[in-house]
Protein backbone atom coordinates (compact mmCIF):
# COMPACT_ATOMS: atom_id res chain seq x y z
CA UNK A 1 0.00 0.00 0.00
CA UNK A 2 1.42 3.53 -0.79
CA UNK A 3 3.08 5.46 1.73
CA UNK A 4 2.81 9.67 2.17
CA UNK A 5 4.24 11.77 4.05
CA UNK A 6 2.66 14.79 6.36
CA UNK A 7 4.33 17.14 3.89
CA UNK A 8 1.88 15.93 1.22
CA UNK A 9 -0.77 17.26 2.59
CA UNK A 10 0.50 20.15 4.78
CA UNK A 11 0.42 19.22 7.97
CA UNK A 12 2.94 18.99 10.93
CA UNK A 13 4.57 15.21 11.67
CA UNK A 14 2.82 12.97 13.92
CA UNK A 15 4.46 10.09 15.56
CA UNK A 16 4.63 7.40 12.98
CA UNK A 17 2.41 4.03 13.79
CA UNK A 18 3.35 0.87 12.35
CA UNK A 19 1.30 -0.12 9.37
CA UNK A 20 1.13 -3.57 8.31
CA UNK A 21 2.75 -3.62 4.49
CA UNK A 22 1.97 -7.68 4.22
CA UNK A 23 -2.02 -7.20 4.18
CA UNK A 24 -1.86 -4.23 1.53
CA UNK A 25 -3.91 -4.60 -1.59
CA UNK A 26 -1.52 -4.68 -4.91
CA UNK A 27 -2.62 -2.89 -7.59
CA UNK A 28 -3.93 -4.95 -10.33
CA UNK A 29 -1.21 -4.96 -13.00
CA UNK A 30 -2.30 -3.00 -15.93
CA UNK A 31 -5.04 -1.52 -14.16
CA UNK A 32 -6.50 1.94 -15.25
CA UNK A 33 -9.89 2.05 -13.79
CA UNK A 34 -8.78 3.29 -10.06
CA UNK A 35 -6.94 6.07 -8.86
CA UNK A 36 -5.70 5.82 -5.42
CA UNK A 37 -6.33 9.19 -3.27
CA UNK A 38 -3.90 9.48 -0.27
CA UNK A 39 -5.90 9.25 2.87
CA UNK A 40 -5.76 12.04 5.25
CA UNK A 41 -5.79 10.52 8.04
CA UNK A 42 -5.44 10.52 12.20
CA UNK A 43 -2.49 8.76 13.66
CA UNK A 44 -4.51 6.82 16.02
CA UNK A 45 -7.90 5.42 16.55
CA UNK A 46 -10.46 6.68 18.19
CA UNK A 47 -10.72 3.66 21.07
CA UNK A 48 -6.94 4.64 21.97
CA UNK A 49 -5.96 5.65 25.45
CA UNK A 50 -8.34 3.91 28.25
CA UNK A 51 -11.21 3.84 25.40
CA UNK A 52 -12.67 7.02 26.90
CA UNK A 53 -11.38 9.82 24.80
CA UNK A 54 -13.75 9.60 22.27
CA UNK A 55 -14.24 12.94 20.48
CA UNK A 56 -17.69 14.28 19.56
CA UNK A 57 -16.08 17.46 17.95
CA UNK A 58 -13.02 16.57 15.58
CA UNK A 59 -11.42 19.98 14.23
CA UNK A 60 -10.19 20.88 11.82
CA UNK A 61 -7.76 23.16 14.00
CA UNK A 62 -6.72 19.40 15.58
CA UNK A 63 -6.15 18.41 11.49
CA UNK A 64 -9.21 15.24 12.80
CA UNK A 65 -10.42 15.74 9.39
CA UNK A 66 -10.40 11.62 9.26
CA UNK A 67 -9.50 9.06 11.19
CA UNK A 68 -7.64 6.76 9.02
CA UNK A 69 -4.12 5.14 9.68
CA UNK A 70 -1.18 6.26 8.49
CA UNK A 71 0.12 5.23 5.01
CA UNK A 72 -2.97 3.92 3.60
CA UNK A 73 -4.28 5.08 0.04
CA UNK A 74 -8.33 4.85 -0.64
CA UNK A 75 -8.35 3.43 -4.37
CA UNK A 76 -12.04 4.89 -6.03
CA UNK A 77 -13.31 4.41 -9.67
CA UNK A 78 -11.29 6.21 -12.07
CA UNK A 79 -15.53 7.45 -13.38
CA UNK A 80 -18.60 6.17 -13.03
CA UNK A 81 -18.55 2.53 -14.77
CA UNK A 82 -22.11 2.73 -16.42
CA UNK A 83 -22.99 -0.67 -15.89
CA UNK A 84 -22.95 -0.62 -12.25
CA UNK A 85 -24.65 3.51 -11.58
CA UNK A 86 -27.18 3.21 -14.43
CA UNK A 87 -27.76 5.75 -15.81
CA UNK A 88 -31.07 8.69 -16.70
CA UNK A 89 -33.91 9.05 -18.31
CA UNK A 90 -33.79 11.67 -21.39
CA UNK A 91 -34.83 14.87 -21.10
CA UNK A 92 -38.25 14.97 -22.61
CA UNK A 93 -39.47 16.97 -25.56
CA UNK A 94 -42.56 19.03 -25.21
CA UNK A 95 -43.75 22.86 -25.58
CA UNK A 96 -42.06 23.63 -22.54
CA UNK A 97 -38.78 22.60 -23.75
CA UNK A 98 -38.88 24.14 -26.21
CA UNK A 99 -39.87 27.15 -24.93
CA UNK A 100 -37.35 27.08 -22.27
CA UNK A 101 -34.83 26.04 -24.60
CA UNK A 102 -35.76 29.45 -26.83
CA UNK A 103 -35.32 32.05 -23.13
CA UNK A 104 -32.12 30.22 -22.50
CA UNK A 105 -30.77 30.92 -25.99
CA UNK A 106 -31.58 35.30 -24.98
CA UNK A 107 -30.11 34.63 -21.74
CA UNK A 108 -26.57 33.10 -22.59
CA UNK A 109 -24.87 35.12 -19.11
CA UNK A 110 -27.43 33.77 -17.04
CA UNK A 111 -26.94 30.42 -18.44
CA UNK A 112 -23.09 30.31 -18.41
CA UNK A 113 -23.39 31.44 -14.36
CA UNK A 114 -25.90 28.29 -14.02
CA UNK A 115 -23.69 26.34 -15.19
CA UNK A 116 -20.98 27.98 -13.41
CA UNK A 117 -22.37 26.86 -10.25
CA UNK A 118 -23.45 23.30 -9.00
CA UNK A 119 -24.83 21.98 -5.39
CA UNK A 120 -23.56 18.70 -3.29
CA UNK A 121 -26.03 18.02 -0.85
CA UNK A 122 -26.39 15.67 2.15
CA UNK A 123 -29.22 13.59 2.35
CA UNK A 124 -30.20 12.43 5.95
CA UNK A 125 -30.74 15.68 8.15
CA UNK A 126 -31.17 18.17 4.76
CA UNK A 127 -33.35 16.84 2.24
CA UNK A 128 -35.11 14.17 4.69
CA UNK A 129 -35.19 12.63 7.75
CA UNK A 130 -35.41 9.00 7.24
CA UNK A 131 -38.05 8.17 5.00
CA UNK A 132 -39.73 11.87 5.90
CA UNK A 133 -38.83 14.51 3.30
CA UNK A 134 -38.03 17.72 4.50
CA UNK A 135 -40.79 19.57 2.96
CA UNK A 136 -38.48 22.68 2.13
CA UNK A 137 -35.83 20.50 0.28
CA UNK A 138 -38.83 19.25 -2.16
CA UNK A 139 -39.24 23.35 -3.18
CA UNK A 140 -35.73 23.45 -3.13
CA UNK A 141 -35.22 20.44 -5.53
CA UNK A 142 -38.04 21.58 -7.84
CA UNK A 143 -36.49 24.92 -8.29
CA UNK A 144 -33.18 23.43 -9.38
CA UNK A 145 -35.34 21.03 -11.50
CA UNK A 146 -36.54 23.62 -13.53
CA UNK A 147 -38.93 25.50 -11.78
CA UNK A 148 -36.98 29.09 -12.31
CA UNK A 149 -37.34 31.77 -14.75
CA UNK A 150 -35.12 29.90 -17.46
CA UNK A 151 -36.83 26.73 -17.13
CA UNK A 152 -33.00 25.23 -16.61
CA UNK A 153 -31.93 22.25 -14.56
CA UNK A 154 -29.18 23.77 -12.44
CA UNK A 155 -26.46 20.69 -11.68
CA UNK A 156 -26.21 19.27 -8.24
CA UNK A 157 -25.80 15.85 -7.03
CA UNK A 158 -26.51 14.03 -3.91
CA UNK A 159 -23.49 13.46 -1.50
CA UNK A 160 -24.40 11.18 1.28
CA UNK A 161 -22.61 8.78 3.85
CA UNK A 162 -25.97 6.88 3.78
CA UNK A 163 -25.47 3.46 2.79
CA UNK A 164 -26.34 -0.49 3.06
CA UNK A 165 -27.86 -1.47 -0.81
CA UNK A 166 -27.53 -0.96 -3.99
CA UNK A 167 -27.48 2.67 -6.04
CA UNK A 168 -30.53 1.72 -7.39
CA UNK A 169 -32.45 0.32 -4.60
CA UNK A 170 -31.68 3.59 -2.73
CA UNK A 171 -32.25 6.15 -5.53
CA UNK A 172 -35.56 4.62 -6.20
CA UNK A 173 -37.09 5.17 -2.65
CA UNK A 174 -35.15 8.89 -2.25
CA UNK A 175 -37.42 9.60 -5.96
CA UNK A 176 -40.67 8.12 -3.93
CA UNK A 177 -39.77 9.86 -0.50
CA UNK A 178 -38.28 13.14 -2.36
CA UNK A 179 -41.17 13.17 -5.31
CA UNK A 180 -38.49 13.72 -7.70
CA UNK A 181 -36.32 11.17 -9.96
CA UNK A 182 -32.98 10.92 -8.56
CA UNK A 183 -31.11 9.07 -11.49
CA UNK A 184 -27.66 6.71 -9.79
CA UNK A 185 -25.83 8.97 -11.84
CA UNK A 186 -26.64 11.82 -9.92
CA UNK A 187 -25.68 10.22 -6.25
CA UNK A 188 -22.98 8.77 -4.24
CA UNK A 189 -23.57 6.78 -1.35
CA UNK A 190 -20.53 5.75 1.29
CA UNK A 191 -20.04 2.55 -0.03
CA UNK A 192 -20.08 3.66 -3.61
CA UNK A 193 -16.19 4.34 -4.19
CA UNK A 194 -15.41 1.14 -2.54
CA UNK A 195 -16.31 -0.56 -5.58
CA UNK A 196 -13.19 -0.18 -6.50
CA UNK A 197 -12.11 -2.53 -4.07
CA UNK A 198 -13.45 -5.31 -6.26
CA UNK A 199 -10.38 -4.90 -8.06
CA UNK A 200 -8.21 -5.69 -4.98
CA UNK A 201 -9.88 -8.69 -3.13
CA UNK A 202 -11.82 -11.54 -3.73
CA UNK A 203 -13.56 -13.31 -0.79
CA UNK A 204 -14.72 -10.45 1.51
CA UNK A 205 -17.23 -10.01 4.79
CA UNK A 206 -19.81 -7.32 3.99
CA UNK A 207 -21.43 -6.07 7.17
CA UNK A 208 -24.76 -3.66 7.87
CA UNK A 209 -27.87 -2.56 6.49
CA UNK A 210 -31.11 -4.62 5.96
CA UNK A 211 -31.73 -8.28 5.46
CA UNK A 212 -29.16 -9.06 2.35
CA UNK A 213 -28.87 -5.60 0.51
CA UNK A 214 -25.57 -5.02 1.43
CA UNK A 215 -24.23 -8.59 -0.34
CA UNK A 216 -26.42 -7.16 -3.19
CA UNK A 217 -24.25 -3.79 -3.35
CA UNK A 218 -21.03 -6.06 -3.27
CA UNK A 219 -21.90 -8.32 -6.23
CA UNK A 220 -23.20 -5.32 -8.04
CA UNK A 221 -19.57 -3.81 -7.71
CA UNK A 222 -17.91 -6.47 -8.69
CA UNK A 223 -16.64 -8.92 -6.07
CA UNK A 224 -16.26 -12.28 -6.60
CA UNK A 225 -17.23 -14.05 -3.51
CA UNK A 226 -19.15 -12.17 -1.09
CA UNK A 227 -19.89 -13.28 2.47
CA UNK A 228 -22.51 -11.92 4.31
CA UNK A 229 -22.49 -12.67 8.30
CA UNK A 230 -25.84 -14.57 8.26
CA UNK A 231 -23.97 -17.44 5.54
CA UNK A 232 -21.31 -17.64 8.57
CA UNK A 233 -24.07 -18.17 11.33
CA UNK A 234 -26.27 -20.95 8.59
CA UNK A 235 -22.74 -22.65 8.56
CA UNK A 236 -21.99 -22.50 12.80
CA UNK A 237 -24.77 -21.18 14.66
CA UNK A 238 -22.41 -21.20 17.76
CA UNK A 239 -20.03 -19.14 16.47
CA UNK A 240 -22.40 -15.86 17.95
CA UNK A 241 -23.34 -17.04 21.35
CA UNK A 242 -26.35 -13.89 21.29
CA UNK A 243 -27.23 -13.96 17.59
CA UNK A 244 -30.27 -13.26 16.04
CA UNK A 245 -30.76 -15.38 13.00
CA UNK A 246 -34.69 -16.02 11.84
CA UNK A 247 -36.36 -17.60 9.55
CA UNK A 248 -36.26 -15.23 7.04
CA UNK A 249 -32.61 -14.88 7.41
CA UNK A 250 -31.73 -18.78 6.92
CA UNK A 251 -33.64 -18.37 3.79
CA UNK A 252 -31.53 -16.09 2.17
CA UNK A 253 -28.31 -17.56 3.70
CA UNK A 254 -25.78 -19.42 1.29
CA UNK A 255 -23.88 -21.55 4.58
CA UNK A 256 -20.58 -23.22 3.19
CA UNK A 257 -17.76 -24.73 4.92
CA UNK A 258 -15.69 -21.12 5.71
CA UNK A 259 -12.95 -23.47 7.89
CA UNK A 260 -11.59 -23.68 4.15
CA UNK A 261 -12.22 -20.62 2.70
CA UNK A 262 -9.64 -17.56 3.51
CA UNK A 263 -11.14 -14.09 3.49
CA UNK A 264 -9.07 -11.38 2.06
CA UNK A 265 -10.75 -8.25 3.41
CA UNK A 266 -13.67 -7.24 5.77
CA UNK A 267 -16.41 -4.47 4.28
CA UNK A 268 -18.44 -2.56 6.81
CA UNK A 269 -21.19 -0.80 4.35
CA UNK A 270 -23.41 0.27 7.17
CA UNK A 271 -24.92 0.09 10.17
CA UNK A 272 -25.63 -3.04 11.54
CA UNK A 273 -28.76 -4.92 12.65
CA UNK A 274 -27.00 -7.78 14.63
CA UNK A 275 -24.28 -5.98 16.26
CA UNK A 276 -22.69 -8.97 18.47
CA UNK A 277 -22.76 -11.41 15.31
CA UNK A 278 -21.28 -8.95 13.69
CA UNK A 279 -18.53 -8.11 16.00
CA UNK A 280 -17.73 -11.34 16.83
CA UNK A 281 -16.62 -12.78 13.46
CA UNK A 282 -15.27 -9.45 12.15
CA UNK A 283 -13.12 -10.21 15.70
CA UNK A 284 -12.60 -13.78 14.80
CA UNK A 285 -11.21 -12.69 11.57
CA UNK A 286 -8.37 -9.92 13.12
CA UNK A 287 -7.72 -12.42 15.07
CA UNK A 288 -7.45 -15.64 12.67
CA UNK A 289 -3.99 -16.46 10.66
CA UNK A 290 -4.32 -15.28 7.41
CA UNK A 291 -8.35 -14.48 7.26
CA UNK A 292 -9.06 -18.21 8.07
CA UNK A 293 -12.25 -18.81 10.81
CA UNK A 294 -11.14 -21.19 13.90
CA UNK A 295 -7.63 -20.43 13.56
CA UNK A 296 -5.62 -17.69 15.69
CA UNK A 297 -2.58 -15.72 14.32
CA UNK A 298 0.63 -15.74 16.93
CA UNK A 299 1.06 -12.06 16.24
CA UNK A 300 -2.74 -10.14 15.74
CA UNK A 301 -1.29 -7.12 14.37
CA UNK A 302 -0.72 -8.98 10.81
CA UNK A 303 -4.72 -8.78 10.27
CA UNK A 304 -6.27 -8.86 7.03
CA UNK A 305 -7.44 -5.22 5.96
CA UNK A 306 -10.87 -3.69 7.35
CA UNK A 307 -12.85 -0.71 5.27
CA UNK A 308 -15.64 1.64 7.04
CA UNK A 309 -17.89 3.11 4.53
CA UNK A 310 -17.85 6.32 6.34
CA UNK A 311 -17.26 6.92 10.17
CA UNK A 312 -20.38 9.70 11.40
CA UNK A 313 -21.20 8.93 15.12
CA UNK A 314 -24.78 10.09 14.78
CA UNK A 315 -27.54 10.59 11.93
CA UNK A 316 -30.76 12.19 11.91
CA UNK A 317 -33.62 10.31 11.35
CA UNK A 318 -37.51 10.01 11.62
CA UNK A 319 -37.07 9.70 15.73
CA UNK A 320 -38.35 13.15 16.96
CA UNK A 321 -35.46 13.55 19.67
CA UNK A 322 -31.40 13.77 19.26
CA UNK A 323 -30.01 11.98 16.45
CA UNK A 324 -29.19 8.64 16.60
CA UNK A 325 -25.90 6.33 16.34
CA UNK A 326 -24.61 5.32 13.13
CA UNK A 327 -21.99 3.23 11.53
CA UNK A 328 -18.96 5.26 12.98
CA UNK A 329 -20.59 4.38 16.58
CA UNK A 330 -20.07 0.43 15.29
CA UNK A 331 -16.34 0.95 14.21
CA UNK A 332 -15.82 2.74 17.80
CA UNK A 333 -16.88 -0.36 19.23
CA UNK A 334 -14.88 -2.81 17.09
CA UNK A 335 -12.10 -0.78 17.71
CA UNK A 336 -12.22 -0.74 21.46
CA UNK A 337 -13.09 -4.75 21.31
CA UNK A 338 -9.57 -5.30 19.56
CA UNK A 339 -7.53 -2.73 21.87
CA UNK A 340 -8.97 -4.98 24.99
CA UNK A 341 -8.32 -8.31 23.16
CA UNK A 342 -4.68 -7.17 21.82
CA UNK A 343 -3.25 -4.39 23.05
CA UNK A 344 -2.82 -2.66 20.09
CA UNK A 345 -4.63 0.10 18.01
CA UNK A 346 -6.57 -1.54 15.03
CA UNK A 347 -5.24 -0.36 11.22
CA UNK A 348 -8.19 0.05 9.35
CA UNK A 349 -9.60 2.36 6.47
CA UNK A 350 -12.61 4.67 6.30
CA UNK A 351 -14.25 6.60 3.17
CA UNK A 352 -16.98 8.55 2.72
CA UNK A 353 -17.13 12.37 3.98
CA UNK A 354 -15.17 13.94 5.37
CA UNK A 355 -12.31 11.97 3.61
CA UNK A 356 -10.75 13.54 0.47
CA UNK A 357 -11.03 10.49 -1.79
CA UNK A 358 -15.17 10.91 -1.26
CA UNK A 359 -14.86 14.45 -3.01
CA UNK A 360 -12.77 13.22 -5.71
CA UNK A 361 -14.83 10.72 -6.64
CA UNK A 362 -17.92 13.54 -6.14
CA UNK A 363 -15.51 15.77 -9.19
CA UNK A 364 -16.21 12.81 -11.59
CA UNK A 365 -19.78 11.84 -11.24
CA UNK A 366 -20.67 16.09 -11.21
CA UNK A 367 -18.44 16.02 -14.54
CA UNK A 368 -20.54 13.30 -15.83
CA UNK A 369 -23.51 14.94 -14.67
CA UNK A 370 -22.69 18.01 -16.18
CA UNK A 371 -22.37 16.00 -19.56
CA UNK A 372 -25.91 14.58 -19.22
CA UNK A 373 -27.56 17.60 -18.15
CA UNK A 374 -25.45 20.54 -20.43
CA UNK A 375 -23.67 18.46 -23.29
CA UNK A 376 -20.56 19.93 -21.30
CA UNK A 377 -18.04 17.31 -19.34
CA UNK A 378 -16.12 19.50 -16.96
CA UNK A 379 -16.73 20.66 -12.95
CA UNK A 380 -18.51 24.01 -12.35
CA UNK A 381 -16.20 26.30 -10.65
CA UNK A 382 -18.43 27.28 -7.72
CA UNK A 383 -19.14 24.67 -5.75
CA UNK A 384 -21.78 24.21 -2.55
CA UNK A 385 -21.74 21.38 -0.28
CA UNK A 386 -24.71 21.83 1.64
CA UNK A 387 -24.62 19.35 4.82
CA UNK A 388 -26.15 19.31 8.68
CA UNK A 389 -22.52 17.51 10.24
CA UNK A 390 -19.88 20.00 10.83
CA UNK A 391 -17.72 17.08 11.18
CA UNK A 392 -18.32 15.15 7.83
CA UNK A 393 -20.52 17.36 5.64
CA UNK A 394 -18.61 20.84 6.64
CA UNK A 395 -15.16 19.94 7.68
CA UNK A 396 -14.51 17.48 4.22
CA UNK A 397 -16.07 20.41 2.14
CA UNK A 398 -13.70 23.41 3.82
CA UNK A 399 -10.35 21.25 3.50
CA UNK A 400 -11.61 20.31 -0.57
CA UNK A 401 -11.78 23.81 -1.25
CA UNK A 402 -15.72 24.11 -1.58
CA UNK A 403 -18.22 26.15 -0.40
CA UNK A 404 -20.09 25.28 2.61
CA UNK A 405 -23.31 25.48 4.15
CA UNK A 406 -24.47 24.43 7.35
CA UNK A 407 -28.40 23.96 7.56
CA UNK A 408 -30.02 23.17 11.15
CA UNK A 409 -32.35 20.54 10.54
CA UNK A 410 -29.50 17.48 11.02
CA UNK A 411 -26.90 17.06 13.59
CA UNK A 412 -26.27 20.67 14.51
CA UNK A 413 -28.67 22.47 16.38
CA UNK A 414 -26.82 25.51 16.73
CA UNK A 415 -28.77 28.63 18.11
CA UNK A 416 -29.94 31.41 15.45
CA UNK A 417 -26.87 33.34 14.20
CA UNK A 418 -24.31 30.97 15.35
CA UNK A 419 -22.06 28.87 13.64
CA UNK A 420 -19.90 25.84 14.56
CA UNK A 421 -17.15 27.00 16.45
CA UNK A 422 -14.55 24.20 15.47
CA UNK A 423 -15.42 23.32 11.47
CA UNK A 424 -17.33 27.09 10.20
CA UNK A 425 -19.57 26.98 7.50
CA UNK A 426 -17.65 29.68 5.45
CA UNK A 427 -20.47 30.43 3.20
CA UNK A 428 -22.84 30.64 6.37
CA UNK A 429 -25.32 28.40 8.35
CA UNK A 430 -29.19 28.17 6.98
CA UNK A 431 -32.33 26.99 8.40
CA UNK A 432 -33.13 24.55 6.05
CA UNK A 433 -31.87 24.09 2.89
CA UNK A 434 -34.30 26.20 0.61
CA UNK A 435 -32.90 29.01 2.29
CA UNK A 436 -29.33 27.87 1.05
CA UNK A 437 -30.69 27.41 -2.50
CA UNK A 438 -31.95 30.72 -2.03
CA UNK A 439 -28.92 33.06 -0.84
CA UNK A 440 -26.51 30.98 -3.20
CA UNK A 441 -28.78 31.71 -6.95
CA UNK A 442 -29.42 35.46 -5.52
CA UNK A 443 -25.60 35.26 -5.11
CA UNK A 444 -24.78 33.40 -8.37
CA UNK A 445 -27.62 35.05 -10.91
CA UNK A 446 -28.52 38.32 -9.10
CA UNK A 447 -31.81 38.31 -6.38
CA UNK A 448 -33.91 39.81 -9.18
CA UNK A 449 -33.40 35.94 -10.71
CA UNK A 450 -36.89 34.49 -10.58
CA UNK A 451 -37.50 30.95 -8.91
CA UNK A 452 -40.41 30.09 -10.40
CA UNK A 453 -41.21 29.12 -14.08
CA UNK A 454 -43.49 31.44 -16.03
CA UNK A 455 -45.84 29.25 -18.84
CA UNK A 456 -46.75 32.27 -20.55
CA UNK A 457 -42.88 33.89 -20.65
CA UNK A 458 -42.28 35.71 -23.96
CA UNK A 459 -38.57 34.28 -25.27
CA UNK A 460 -37.88 37.55 -26.45
CA UNK A 461 -38.92 39.92 -23.90
CA UNK A 462 -38.25 37.41 -21.03
CA UNK A 463 -41.74 38.67 -19.83
CA UNK A 464 -45.51 37.28 -19.45
CA UNK A 465 -46.64 37.78 -23.15
CA UNK A 466 -50.52 38.48 -21.68
CA UNK A 467 -49.59 40.62 -19.71
CA UNK A 468 -47.67 43.03 -22.35
CA UNK A 469 -50.76 42.79 -24.20
CA UNK A 470 -53.05 44.12 -21.69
Amino acid sequence: MPRFDDADFGVEAVPQLHVNEANAPTKPTGSVNNIEIPATRNPVSDASALMHHLSLSPSMKERRGSRNSIGTSLPIPRSPRPSRLSSTTKPRIDARSILAAQVQGMSTEKVAAVKNMAFAFDIDGVLAHGNEAIEEAKVALKILNGDNELGITFPYILLTNGGGKTEEARCAQLTSVLGHEVPTAQFIQSHTPMQALAEYYDTVLVCGGEGFQAREAAEAYGFKNVVHPKDVLAWDPTISPCRVFTDEDRAGARPRDFSQIKFDAILCFAETRDSMTDCQIIADLLLSEDGQLLTQAADPSNHIPIYFSQGDLLCPTEHKGPPRLNLGAFRIAVEAQYKALTGLDLERVVYGKPERATYVCADEVLRSWMQEIHNEKRLPQNIYMVGDNPQSDIIGGNLYGWNTCLVRTGVFQGPKGSNDPHNPANFGVFDNVLEVVKAVISKELGSDFKLSWNPNVNPVTQEDQFSAIE
